[in-house]
């Protein structure tokens, strides 16, 4: 895709502010006043902190996409992305607050950001998939094909983010804004993985981005503890859309069977792995637990549980990725 490093590169920026809005504004409207047992948090209460870091996964698939898939980009994002996690836990233990606190976070954010993509571009220049013409082999579409299905789950759990109350009008903002934005990540990684560009496919991410943001809307609009159905149906359209763009058409059109296939597993892997990792980490792995902790905020009730939400997208969404992406491009049986 001809513009995948400019928009990847504008993509990412846009997380970033996300990521700067959710740590001054977003966060404090989370953290309960006064250290007494009855006003500890219960399930979901820090749901800004799942938005941020949504929206640093975010930036690591803007980075991908800017990279178009290549190997360097794409690891670089990866380690970016961790470093970025662990920067937030430091800064959300100083809890900084106001505007100002924003803008100097988005600006330093995006001077990181724009310092590693000069420093890549630097680096690869001269080799040929560093070319805006070239197409991307066939590792770097399985990359490009798997951070769309990353980029997709997440957008399920965006959507359908809830918080004790769910009374918070910011709470529907940033789960709209930081969903609408990996909604268009997973188009626009999904259709720079596609082996060539043609009207038909750049008319299908266009039907599929407005499909997906309409579906993100509904999503929201459905009462908390209702959303299984929508989401369940938001996923299946844009995973398999994912699927329609990235992969090959022989002789200029899809092969459906293999679609139909990936349509039902794009039904029922986002939900099952989704479960799949919840319990585990309730149960095995309590690390939403020290993530509160390592940020200096209080703890989660005894009666309820701390789960990281984003890190079980993340993980369901690299689950999914391995259905969508891994078998070889040419052959998807």
């Amino acid at each position: 895709m001809r513009f995948a490093r400019s928009v990847g590169l504008l993509l990412s920026a846009a997380a970033v502010v996300l990521w700067a809005y959710g740590v001054t504004v977003l966060q404090p409207l989370t953290e309960p006043i006064g250290p007494w047992s009855e006003r500890l948090p219960g399930n979901n209460a820090y749901w800004a902190r799942d938005l941020r870091f949504m929206a640093i996964m975010a930036v690591v698939v803007g980075l991908v996409l800017a990279g178009r898939g290549h190997v360097r980009w794409s690891r670089s994002a990866v380690l970016l992305g961790g470093c970025w996690v662990a920067a937030d836990v430091a800064i959300d233990r100083v809890d900084p607050i106001g505007v100002r606190a924003t803008v100097l976070l988005a600006v330093g954010g995006c001077a990181v950001l724009g310092a590693l993509a000069a420093a890549l571009w630097w680096r690869e220049r001269g080799a040929p998939s560093a070319q805006g013409g070239e197409a991307p082999s066939a590792a770097e579409r399985r990359t490009l094909t798997g951070a769309a299905s990353v980029a997709g789950v997440l957008t399920l759990v965006a959507a359908g983010i809830e918080s004790p109350t769910d009374r918070e009008p910011e709470l529907n903002q940033g789960a709209l804004a930081t969903a609408a934005l990996l909604v268009v990540l997973a188009v626009g990684a999904a259709l720079a993985a596609a082996p060539a560009r043609s009207r038909a496919r750049v008319g299908l991410a266009a039907g599929l981005a407005v499909a997906a943001l309409v579906g993100v809307g509904l999503v929201r609009a459905v009462g908390p503890g209702t959303r299984l159905l929508p989401e369940t149906a938001l996923g299946a359209v844009l995973l398999t859309g994912v699927t329609l763009l990235a992969w090959d058409w022989p002789g200029g059109r899809p092969i459906w069977r293999h679609h139909a296939l990936a349509a039902l597993a794009a039904l029922l892997g986002p939900v099952a792995f989704l479960l799949a990792t919840a319990i585990s980490m309730m149960i095995l792995l309590p690390i939403g637990a020290t993530f509160t902790e390592l940020a200096g905020n209080s703890p989660i009730n005894a009666a309820d549980s701390d789960l990281l939400v984003s890190l079980c997208g993340l993980l369901s969404g690299l689950a999914m990725a391995l259905l969508l992406a891994r078998p070889a491009v040419t052959d998807r049986r």
